[in-house]
C-alpha cells in the first residue's frame, strides 16, 4: 500500500482497551465513575487550599498545581475514550490524535516536575526550618512553578514536532485507548530509527532528571532525620514528607510497572491496560492521598462540608 502523507490523512483507529462489545457499557461506566471520583477529589482540594488563608503556604500551592495536572492528565486521555465507549465508535480525527501526542506530554512532565519542586520544598522545611520562609518565598515558588511549565511546554513541543514529521498508511489501528507517541512511532510507514532513539532521550531526560532529583532530596531528608536525637521528632519529620512519598511511588512505580510490562510481553494491548495505572488510576487516588494523611486538610474539608450541610 502507497505511504499516504499525514497532512492528506484525517483519521485513525483507538483500539482502546477491549474488543468485546458486551465490555463496551461497563467499560464506560468503571472510567466515567473513576473520572468523576477524580474531578471531585481535585476540585475538592483546590477549593479548600483557596478557600483557607492558613493554607497559602507554599506545599499547598504546589499541591494545587499538582492537582491541575491530575485532572488535565485524566481528561486528556479518558475524555476521547468515554465518547468512544459511549457512541461505539473508535475513530480519533488526526487533529485530536496531535493534541493528544502533545497534552499528555505537557501534563505528565509537569506532574513529574512539580513532584521534584514538592521534594525540594520539604528539603527546605526539614533541613532549614528556621529559613524555610525566608527561602521558599512567593517569588521563588512562582519562578518553580512557571520553570516547570516552561520545561513542560518544551517536552511537549518536542512531542509534536516528531508527530508532525510522521507519515501513515491509509489504515492505522492504534492499539491503545489514547494517542501515545511511542506507538504511533511503530505504526508510522516513514523511517522512524531516528524519532525511536530521541523517543528514549527525551523520556530519560524530562523523566529521569527529575526523579534524581526526588532522590537526592530524600536523601538529604534522611539524613537530617537521623541526626535528630528523638524518636518522635523523627517520626513528625518523616510525617510532613508522608503524602508527597506516596504519590511519588505510585507515579513512578506505575510508571516502571507498565514500561516493565510493555518490554516482557508482546502484546500492544496488555500495555494498553497496564498504562490505566498511571494515565486514571493514580490521578484519582493522588486527591485522597493527601487528604486522608493531611490533617490541616481534613480540618478545613471538614468545616466546609458541615458549613454547606
Amino acid at each position: 500500500m502507497e505511504p499516504q502523507n499525514h497532512t492528506y490523512f484525517s483519521e485513525f483507529l483507538l483500539l482502546g482497551i477491549s474488543d468485546d462489545p458486551d465490555l463496551q457499557p461497563l467499560l464506560f461506566e468503571i472510567f466515567l465513575s473513576m473520572y468523576l471520583v477524580t474531578l471531585i477529589g481535585i476540585l475538592l482540594i483546590i477549593l479548600t487550599v483557596t478557600s483557607d488563608s492558613h493554607l497559602h503556604t507554599p506545599m499547598y500551592f504546589f499541591l494545587s498545581n499538582l492537582s491541575l495536572a491530575d485532572i488535565s492528565i485524566s481528561t486528556t486521555t479518558v475524555s476521547k475514550m468515554l465518547v468512544n465507549l459511549q457512541t461505539h465508535n473508535k475513530t480519533i480525527r488526526y487533529a485530536g490524535c496531535l493534541a493528544q501526542v502533545t497534552f499528555y506530554p505537557f501534563f505528565a512532565c509537569l506532574e513529574s516536575l512539580l513532584l521534584t519542586v514538592m521534594a525540594y520544598d520539604r528539603l527546605v522545611a526539614i533541613c532549614h526550618p528556621l529559613h524555610y520562609l525566608m527561602i521558599m518565598n512567593s517569588r521563588l515558588c512562582g519562578l518553580l512553578v512557571l520553570g516547570s511549565f516552561s520545561i513542560g511546554l518544551l517536552n511537549s513541543q518536542l512531542h509534536y514536532w516528531m508527530m508532525s514529521q510522521l507519515t501513515f498508511c491509509a489504515d492505522v489501528k492504534i492499539p491503545h485507548f489514547f494517542c501515545e507517541l511511542s506507538q504511533l512511532i511503530s505504526l508510522a510507514s516513514s523511517d522512524t530509527s531516528t524519532y525511536n532513539i530521541l523517543i528514549y532521550f527525551i523520556g530519560t531526560i524530562f523523566g529521569g532528571i527529575p526523579l534524581l532529583g526526588i532522590l537526592y532530596s530524600y536523601a538529604q531528608i534522611l539524613s537530617s532525620i537521623l541526626r535528630v536525637s528523638s524518636s518522635g521528632g523523627r517520626y513528625k519529620a518523616f510525617s510532613t514528607c508522608g503524602s508527597h512519598l506516596s504519590v511519588v511511588c505510585l507515579l513512578y512505580g506505575t510508571g516502571l510497572g507498565v514500561y516493565l510490562s510493555s518490554a516482557i510481553s508482546s502484546s500492544p494491548r496488555k500495555g494498553a491496560v497496564a498504562s490505566v495505572m498511571y494515565t486514571v488510576f493514580t490521578p484519582m487516588l493522588n486527591p485522597f492521598i493527601y487528604s486522608l494523611r493531611n490533617r490541616d486538610i481534613k480540618c478545613v474539608l471538614w468545616g466546609i462540608i458541615s458549613r454547606i450541610v
